[in-house]
Parts: structure tokens; sequence; C-alpha cells
């Protein structure tokens, strides 16, 4: 959540903040009214306090004079109730202004570019060129079901539309590209691998941003208030959750395998062929912990390490700075890799890196304690280091071969037992 100081004090640079995403906070007023009514509560409730405090002195005084306090000590009684219940009311007006900020978005960094959509994200780069073949490029789906490495019908039989059924060589390279990411970032990167449960409870969820707002989007676990995770991000996040980290210990940095479970709710009609969008996907995500001071530098140092896994791979991409518009719930400011696809004549997204400042931190209650011995929020990054089947995506259809085979990228062939192509369907 955004900072609650700013919200009470200077309310309209919130909402002009928030008025360049496109979607204004419509309650402002609301809030505004209800921190009004928290504030007087409070005060009546202080007043109460100090006339409870006076009456019992004076008790005291006639209880020492040996007169009587029965009618002083009968309002005692009737002034604790009504400060319990003057309480009673604080709490619940609290409650009330808390869950309106949970909804609330981030605010955008100043040097997010103002814009409605993704048609006014800035490209911030580009890395490698555009293959070229001397033919028809296919899409991975068609390459897929040639070579018979990716079973679309029969995992519709198994489970139903959007999942993917992994054979052979298909199979094969989906791992290689797990284990290969996550060695990367280990051991030149210096991250520490972590592997979290793959579902959490509603307090984890809402510590990153996906509730209250978005539990449509996920899967919940019938008759348990536990949730399939739709990144790794939010696990990873979450394990210094009410907690004060040292400062010295800071940035902490770690990447973690997980499957990823997503309703893709809103997304009926978009993208429905292949492993664009599916409700389960396999992720390499990076996290990290930062003093504020320094989370913009590890945001660009984060990037660089996502676009590695591409540059390792010699597969061409270019990076877009995403526009207010086009920012998530969470996040101050995120770059996305677009990775292009060939067979689809399209960039797609592989990866999106975002700084996400104290918003988390504040909703999970994660600090770190400075060198005087005074406590701040840290600020929260990730991305993803990438999307698995995104790569697999990428891979297969810049690598694909006249013949129908795919050629292995030189790193990825020691994670593949040493095969140098796909062979091609007989």
């Amino acid at each position: 959540m955004i900072d609650p100081k700013l919200i009470r004090e200077n309310i309209d640079l919130v909402k002009e903040s928030l008025g360049k995403r496109g979607d204004a906070f419509v309650n402002l007023a609301k809030l505004t009214d209800i921190e009004g009514q928290r504030r007087k509560l409070i005060q009546e409730s202080e007043r109460m306090k100090s006339e409870k405090n006076a009456l019992s002195n004076e008790i005291a005084k006639l209880k020492k004079a040996g007169a009587d306090a029965a009618g002083q000590i009968e309002h005692l009684r009737t002034i604790g109730k009504d400060i319990e219940e003057m309480e009673r009311r604080v709490k619940a007006v609290e409650k009330e202004w808390e869950d309106m900020t949970l909804v609330i978005p981030n605010i955008p960094h100043d040097t997010v570019p103002v814009g409605t959509g993704e048609e006014d994200n800035t490209v911030a780069k580009v890395w490698g060129e555009k293959p070229q073949f001397d033919f028809d490029p296919l899409a991975h789906w068609d390459i897929g079901e040639k070579l018979d490495i990716l079973d679309f019908k029969r995992a519709a039989k198994i489970t139903g539309s959007r999942f993917t059924l992994y054979k052979s060589y298909g199979a094969l390279l989906e791992r290689a590209l797990i284990n290969f990411m996550l060695d990367l970032h280990t051991g030149e990167h210096g991250y520490t691998e972590v592997l979290p449960p793959f579902m959490v409870n509603r307090e984890t969820m809402t510590g990153t941003g996906q509730l209250p707002k978005f539990e449509e989007e996920l899967f919940k676990l019938d008759g348990l208030d536990y949730f399939l995770i739709p990144t790794a991000e939010v696990p990873v996040t979450n394990i210094y959750a009410d907690e004060i980290l040292r400062e010295d210990d800071l940035p902490l940095k770690y990447v973690a395998y997980t499957p990823c479970f997503r309703k893709e709710a809103g997304a009926h009609g978009k993208d429905t062929r292949g492993l664009t969008r599916q409700h389960q996907f396999n992720k390499v995500e990076l996290v990290k912990f930062t003093a504020p001071e320094t989370s913009y530098d590890e945001l660009e140092g984060l990037l660089l390490d996502a676009e590695d896994v591409l540059k390792r791979l010699n597969i061409h991409y270019r990076v877009s700075l995403l526009c207010t518009g086009d920012l998530g719930f969470s996040s101050a400011k995120t770059y996305d890799i677009e990775v292009w696809l060939p067979g689809q004549n399209i960039y797609r997204e592989i990866s999106s890196c975002s700084n996400f400042e104290n918003f988390q931190a504040r909703r999970a209650k994660i600090r770190y304690r400075k060198q005087g011995g005074k406590t701040d929020f840290v600020h929260t990054l990730n991305g993803s280091g990438l999307a698995i089947g995104r790569t697999v995506m990428a891979v297969m259809e810049n690598y694909q071969a006249k013949d129908g085979g795919i050629v292995v990228p030189e790193a990825l062939r020691p994670y593949m037992r040493g095969i140098t192509k796909i062979p091609a369907a007989s």
C-alpha cells in the first residue's frame, strides 16, 4: 500500500499521481471522509479517557475523606462502557479505511512515461537482430505438433483448454531451460536459490498485492483459505513478512523455480493458441530486497540479469519501459523484456522487471534496521528470469530448421545431453 501519511496529508498529490494511470481511485473523497470520522472518534475517545482519569482521582479523594462516592462510581462505570464502544467504533472505521487503501494502486515513479496503454510504452533498448530464414518460419504450436513434443489436444483431454503436455524433447527442453537459468542466476549473478511452497495463505497474497483486488484471477483451494501461486514473487517476497532485516545484509537476492497458476480472467479469446497464455506454466523468478536509496540501481541490475538469459541463448529482444496506463497494480516502475517470435511475426513479453518501492513491504510489514537503530521499510523488486514456456516458444521459433527440426542453442547443449539438434519428424 502507499504511505498512509501521504493519503492523509497530501490527498491531491495522490489523486494526481493515480490519475496518470487512467484509472483514478474514485473513492478518494470517501477515504478522506472516513479519515475525518476516525480523527473525530479518536479525539472523543481521548476526551472520555481524560474525563475517566479525572473522575477516578475524584473518587479516590472522596474515599480518603470518608465521603459518599456512589454516584461518581456509577458514572465511572458508564464512561468505561462508553469508551469501550468508542474504541470499537474506531477499530471499525480504521478497518474500513485500511480495506479501501488496499485497492489503491502504487504511485508511478517520476521517470515512468504518462500514457493510456501499451501503445504508449517506450522502447528503451534493443539487442541482437531478427533471424533470417530461407523458408516461411512456423509458429511454435505447429512445430511442436509436427515433432510430437507439444500435445495440446491430450492436455485438453486431461484437464481442459490452456494446458500443455510436453513430450520427449519438449519436456527435456523445458527442464533444460529451468536448470540453465537457475545455474546462471546462482552461479554468475549472485542469487540464492529457494524452493518455496506452491500454495500460500490469504495474508501472503495480500502482502504482495494480489488480494483483495485480484481474487477472481486466482485459483483457490476448496475448503481452505489457500491459493495456488500465480508467480514465485508471492511466496519469495513474503519470506521476510513481519520481520526486520539488517541494513548490512541488503540487498538480498533470491531466485526460485516454481509452476505458476492463473485463471487468466478477462483474457477469453486472447492468445489461445500454443504456450502464450496458459493456466499452468513454469517460471524462474528473481526477487530482491533493497534499501530505498539503491533500489533503482538494483532495478537496472535485475533487468540486466534477466536479459542475460536471452543474450546467452542469442535470441533477439527489445526492452520496453511501461507507461502509467500499462503499469501493474503494485509497481512503481516496470521494464518488459519482449522476445522476437519469427513464426508469429511479433514481439512477446517474456519478463517484467519491476520496482515496487515500499508498496509491498508496507503490506507485508518488511522492514530493515539502519545503522542508527531506526527502522524503515525495504524496497522490493522482482522480475521473471525468465518465463519458461515463453522461452521454449522463443527457442523453437528462432532456432527452427528448414527440415523441420530445431537447432539447440549452444548454451543449452550441456543441459540437453549434448545434443545439437532436435531431429525432424521422420
